[in-house]
């Protein structure tokens, strides 16, 4: 079968592990040259780019200083950018009375405000080219509220509408969309609070990051007609009433 991304150069924000891992992978299959991001998992993130023939990149995209030296390596090791995945996120349990101004930024700086110096950066990049492609992890918290996840909700809600917005912004050579993950699974052990998740799920089963990855080569292969929008992959869950 012929691969999807043959000649494509895909930037994996926070592809060391987990869901970020997956995706690399998954690009990696389809022909892309990956670029394989981290910020403190080096021997994981390592062990990512050997397995998709990649370099690895380390930046803290919450200093944009940082941010913005990371797509100048990129630009030098590549001499262009095809599609951005913005996967790398924080996710923390905070009880609401309690969550301090630090709380709030720790979330807000990676999940939101290193999302859009990410995808400002790549669409300067992808512009000197012929356009590009981005796709924003957003989550299932941003679309339902959890309450013991404000700061991590509000955030991510911010990303799905951010991504609306700038699929406009930046039409018509980048198109830019999201992928929203319900529960999905890596632990053997599922928590009760977790447990109970999937057993008001439709598809009664959690989803796997390989099924998010899947998702995300739908936007960067697929028709660039398909802009601002958002793909949840969660089993049905974000339908439940």
């Amino acid at each position: 079968m012929p691969q999807l991304l043959s000649n494509q150069v895909a930037l994996v924000t926070g592809a060391a592990r987990r869901i970020g891992r997956a995706i690399a992978l998954r690009l990696a299959s389809e022909g892309a040259q990956v670029a394989v991001h981290y910020r403190s998992f080096e021997t994981e993130a390592r062990r990512t780019a050997e397995e998709c023939g990649a370099k690895i990149f380390q930046a803290d995209l919450t200093q944009v200083s940082e941010l913005q030296r990371l797509y100048g390596q990129i630009e030098d090791t590549y001499g262009k950018l095809d599609c951005l995945v913005n996967n790398a996120a924080r996710y923390r349990e905070m009880d609401v009375l309690d969550l301090t101004e630090d709380d709030w930024d720790e979330i807000h700086d990676i999940n939101l405000k290193a999302v859009f110096f990410s995808c400002q950066s790549a669409a300067k990049l992808m512009l000197k080219g012929t356009g590009g492609r981005i796709v924003n992890i957003s989550s299932l918290g941003g679309i339902r509220p959890w309450t013991r996840h404000v700061p991590y909700c509000a955030s991510k809600a911010g990303v799905i509408h951010m991504t609306r917005t700038l699929a406009k912004a930046l039409a018509p050579k980048i198109s830019v969309n999201t992928v929203a993950p319900g529960v999905i699974q890596f632990d053997p052990e599922i928590p009760p609070k977790v447990q109970r998740l999937i057993s008001v799920t439709p598809m009664r089963r959690p989803g796997s990051a390989e099924e998010v990855a899947e998702a995300v080569v739908h936007f960067l292969a697929g028709s660039k007609f398909v802009t601002g929008q958002l793909l949840a992959v969660d089993g049905g869950l974000s339908q439940r009433a």
